[in-house]
């Protein structure tokens, strides 16, 4: 899988898990500031927490010392070399499709939220602020909304009503709600396919007003005349994605019911620790995971695991099955495959003879990045044995993996499944089993060759 829509997934499991923790226990009461700091805290914490792995239960299992297993590659009887060689390739594909999916939703609304911005500022140039940064318009339904450090007033308002509305979208600006705005939408933007997302978003505005709506009354405006200057413009109300409007419908019920409701003690505030046991739970079944390097995780130092002491003529030489730096072949391990899947070819004797099975061979990736110390551990017939470990000892030069900056030989191991019928696996085929899970960081016993 992508590490892309991985660390995607992530994110959107613990923004879940936030938000019902929002909605169930702290979303009625009237701490608007513990409000807004959890939901924009949890918005950032849920951004950070994918990247740290922790140990847990599956960091106890006994790890496997045979080395990192390759995917499994089918080498046909009855397919042309072309079918063959792309193979491996194709088991990417939907995975590929998938991350495109996101990517285009991403671009689309990134670029939605980069136009409203450059349309504000239009309108800033194009409507000269006064000396308190309001910007009077025309053309839109909205009578008023604040965005960008500037407030912006329609200028058909006259008067008191003018007057009470910039006194909200003051509120707005003087607690720096434009900036939460910005945050939400740009988490927003990579986080499209998350209901979530849009749920806390919602969640956020409706603190906002409750915020600006407080510092109005609490400014001396009668609450009657404020609730029916709401009610007035409550169908005037079409605004862009990136401001905090005076008025949004789906939110006037809630804002009448909030301006009335009974104060929440301060004892309230400890509610917020409820959280701790949803990130700790989080933590566990997401972030207890393998070691295996994806280019996001920010794993803690591993522990070198050393597999076995190869007797050379230069001496004992100790080969590991996970060090801090993975040996890589050149464009990955998707090429790998591939040129093993291009290279291998079915032996003629084995097909006029129906031999057909599954061949594991091992190899180490040596210091030096080739590849030596090849050998059957599962073999089925000597004629596919012998062109299995044929196109392993022909593999170019990888670069090493390395133990604290300095290189080592680490194990690898690759399953070549030969199938004379594609149609169905035959009786004397093992089925290929899924790859066994990457080593963890618990050192095990050497073992002798």
């Amino acid at each position: 899988m992508s590490p892309v829509i991985v660390y995607m997934f992530k994110t959107a499991i613990y923004l879940a898990g936030f938000y019902l923790v929002y909605r169930l226990f702290l979303s009625r009461d009237t701490q608007y500031i513990r409000n807004r700091i959890f939901i924009m805290g949890s918005l950032i914490t849920a951004l950070i927490l994918p990247v740290f792995t922790i140990p847990g239960l599956k960091a106890m299992e006994v790890p496997q010392v045979f080395g990192i297993s390759l995917s499994d590659i089918l080498i046909s009887g009855s397919q042309s070399a072309e079918d063959t060689a792309n193979k491996a390739p194709q088991l990417e594909g939907y995975q590929r499709a998938l991350l495109f999916i996101y990517l285009s939703g991403v671009a689309v609304v990134l670029l939605k939220l980069i136009v409203d911005i450059v349309y504000l500022l239009y309108l800033v140039s194009r409507n000269r602020s006064n000396a308190e940064g309001i910007v009077f318009f025309k053309g839109f339904e909205t009578p008023g909304f604040s965005a960008l450090g500037y407030i912006f007033i329609n200028e058909r308002l006259e008067g008191a009503e003018a007057d009470e509305i910039i006194k909200h979208e003051k509120n707005h600006l003087t607690r720096y709600h434009f900036i939460d705005i910005i945050i939400i939408e740009l988490i927003k933007a990579f986080q499209w396919f998350n209901p979530f997302i849009y749920l806390f978003e919602r969640s956020l505005r409706e603190i906002h007003e409750y915020q600006a709506d407080e510092g109005c009354l609490s400014s001396g405006i009668h609450p009657l005349s404020y609730q029916t200057l709401l009610l007035s413009q409550v169908f005037k109300s079409k605004a862009f994605r990136v401001t905090d409007s005076f008025s949004y419908p789906s939110l006037i019920k809630k804002r009448m019911i909030m301006m009335t409701k009974e104060r929440t003690g301060s004892m309230a505030n400890l509610k917020i620790f409820l959280v701790l046991p949803v990130v700790a739970a989080a933590l566990y079944f997401i972030s207890s995971c393998d070691k295996k390097s994806n280019g996001i995780l920010l794993e803690p130092p591993i522990e070198p695991i050393p597999a076995e002491t190869i007797k050379t003529s230069e001496g004992d030489v100790q080969t590991y099955v996970v060090v801090e730096e993975m040996p890589q072949f050149p464009g990955g391990d998707l090429s790998l495959l591939k040129y093993i899947a291009e290279n291998t070819t079915y032996p003629a004797e084995a097909k006029e003879k129906g031999i057909q099975g599954r061949v594991i061979v091992r190899f180490t990736v040596n210091a030096d990045g080739t590849v030596g110390n090849s050998s059957v551990l599962k073999g089925v017939d000597p004629l596919l044995d012998a062109e299995a470990l044929r196109v392993v000892n022909s593999l170019p030069s990888f670069s090493p993996g390395k133990q604290g900056g300095v290189p080592v030989p680490v194990w690898y191991m690759v399953p070549i499944t030969f199938m004379l019928n594609t149609e169905k696996t035959p009786e004397n085929v093992t089925p290929p089993p899924p790859p066994p899970p990457p080593a963890e960081n618990k050192p095990v016993e050497s073992i002798n060759p």
